[in-house]
């Protein structure tokens, strides 16, 4: 499973994309066996199998690892908004915020699990989903920053180092070592003796 990064833009915007999603379904059949499938075609799923319980350990663990290796996309969209917002019907709220990757699994049912890019305002709202990633602000370059916030530069002080607060004139007052008082000895507590 291969997730990338492809920022257009326009005029140094990112271009909004759509929120993805991955969906991750155990089935049962008349046979007394399951299947484990994945909205993803590219993944391999394991055969027909009659252990339930490592059915649904699979399908636990391939559902965290497509949250664990998709990279959050920051102009993503909310993939929520994109259902209607079908997973919070009761409460309607305005996408937005930052993305975040949420993986949602209701344990009363048990066989889907749902890993999806959706916005700050609607993942507490999502019933049983917990937030595993928020995706980070990509920071502008140096060249494309309002010169009024680049740092000025710090006066250099001898040894290598800058600070803010160093003299004008270049000298750095000496600070004096500490002094450190030596403990002394404890006698050991008896044992050994």
């Amino acid at each position: 499973m291969t997730t990338a990064y492809s920022e257009s833009t326009t005029e140094g915007i990112p271009e909004r994309v759509p929120g993805r999603s991955w969906t991750v379904r155990l089935t049962g059949h008349s046979d007394r066996t399951a299947t484990v499938t994945c909205s993803t075609a590219a993944c391999r799923m394991p055969a027909r199998s009659k252990n339930l319980a490592a059915m649904r350990t699979f399908a636990a663990q391939h559902a965290a690892a497509h949250a664990k290796a998709a990279t959050i996309r920051p102009n993503a969209s909310c993939h929520c908004r994109a259902q209607q917002c079908a997973a919070h019907p009761d409460m309607r709220v305005h996408c937005a915020g930052v993305v975040v990757m949420i993986l949602r699994h209701d344990p009363t049912v048990g066989r889907v699990w749902s890993v999806e890019e959706v916005c700050a305002a609607c993942a507490p709202l999502i019933s049983h989903a917990t937030v595993v990633a928020r995706a980070t602000r990509p920071r502008p370059a140096a060249a494309e920053r309002d010169p009024a916030q680049v740092p000025a530069p710090r006066s250099a002080v001898p040894g290598g180092f800058s600070s803010p607060g160093a003299p004008a004139d270049g000298a750095a007052q000496r600070r004096r070592p500490r002094p450190t008082a030596r403990r002394p000895r404890r006698p050991g507590n008896g044992q050994g003796r």
